[in-house]
């Protein structure tokens, strides 16, 4: 081998090793340090849960107690905030698919998401109700008289709500909704008899439509904690979030988003 072809292959393997540290270097970048030097974060939510996320269609804009919290998340970071639209089915795929950062909206932490994902430290707690029309009051009065072949269950596909019907009605009707904001209408106007969503959002509905009745929110059947959720393996980022949620406790921040968009009940 001639000294000018040793020279070639010792060229090639030296750009073939610094492709390699390149590749190594940007896979140990957190995607905290990504953010920051992007001067944006990417936000999924799915525009369909109150009061965490909600698209109004009015004004084409998000709103709610975890749109509020991801504008104050941006400022903290001291970047933009872009909102990505996703959906319950396809949520773990699409942070997966690094199409955000950090999900956000209503999001119960679960072992099954935990065992692909990171979630962070919960911000509040809440749990399973029945959401009836008020004049079924009588008629449905807990999980039992609730699971009868004649009456029909309506959820939408994917997530928690999905999940507590599989494991708890064994002989009513499901019929399912693909955007979540179509169950409850159906409830009132009568097209199913139940929606098992989160107290909250319950609680929500049943103030808006005097049709609608949340029952014992305050007596859920579960007890779930909600937090936000990105990647695997980037410690970095977890941290921070959680440190940012922390102090939004101790400022008493987080309270005050909760009156705004919860309330009691």
């Amino acid at each position: 081998m001639t000294t000018p072809q040793k020279r070639t292959i010792q060229s090639l393997l030296l750009l073939v090793c610094l492709g390699i540290v390149s590749t190594d270097t940007h896979a140990q970048t957190s995607l905290l340090d990504r953010i920051l030097e992007r001067g944006e974060i990417r936000i999924g939510t799915t525009g369909d849960y109150k009061p965490f996320t909600y698209l109004n269609p009015e004004t084409g804009s998000y709103e709610g107690m975890d749109i509020d919290a991801a504008h104050m998340l941006g400022e903290a970071l001291g970047v933009r905030v872009r909102f990505v639209p996703t959906t319950w089915s396809t949520l773990s795929e699409d942070t997966l698919g690094d199409r955000f950062d950090l999900a956000m909206g209503g999001i119960t932490r679960t072992l099954e998401r935990q065992k692909i994902l990171a979630l962070t430290e919960p911000y509040v707690t809440i749990g399973k109700s029945p959401l009836i029309r008020k004049s079924d009051r009588n008629r449905f009065r807990g999980l039992q008289d609730m699971d009868r072949p004649w009456v029909r269950i309506g959820v939408n596909r994917g997530g928690t709500n999905e999940a507590f019907v599989r494991a708890n009605i064994r002989q009513a009707t499901i019929v399912m909704f693909e955007n979540n904001l179509d169950v409850q209408p159906a409830v009132a106007e009568g097209d199913v008899d139940v929606m098992f969503t989160d107290n909250v959002e319950a609680v929500i509905y049943a103030r808006q439509n005097p049709v609608l009745y949340a029952l014992s929110p305050g007596e859920p059947l579960t007890r779930e904690d909600i937090g936000y959720m990105t990647v695997r393996d980037d410690q970095a980022f977890l941290n921070w979030l959680n440190l940012w949620l922390y102090q939004m406790q101790q400022k008493g921040t987080l309270d005050a988003l909760r009156s705004k968009w919860i309330g009691e009940y």
